[in-house]
């Protein structure tokens, strides 16, 4: 076979290693970004000291009205003032 094809060939499979390395490194860097964020949510929700369930409502009616952005505890202050 011609020399340079082999070149070629060669220069080819470790291009290919290497994209493959380096696609396994950003797949474990995205996956602790995502832990890390997910840490934060939760360091966020218990901050609010909301009952899962509260939580669980509140996510609820922001999807179905954005605009609302009163917290269940604080919905609570507002009916006993």
């Amino acid at each position: 076979m011609n020399p340079k094809i082999e070149k070629l060939e060669k220069e080819i499979e470790k291009t290919k290693t290497r994209i493959a390395e380096m696609q396994a490194k950003l797949h474990k860097l995205e996956e602790q970004k995502t832990e890390l964020e997910n840490t934060d949510y939760v360091a966020v929700a218990r901050s609010f000291k909301l009952t899962p369930q509260q939580l669980a409502d509140f996510l609820k009616s922001q999807q179905a009205a954005p605009s609302e952005t009163v917290l269940p505890q604080e919905k609570e202050d507002v009916h006993e003032a």
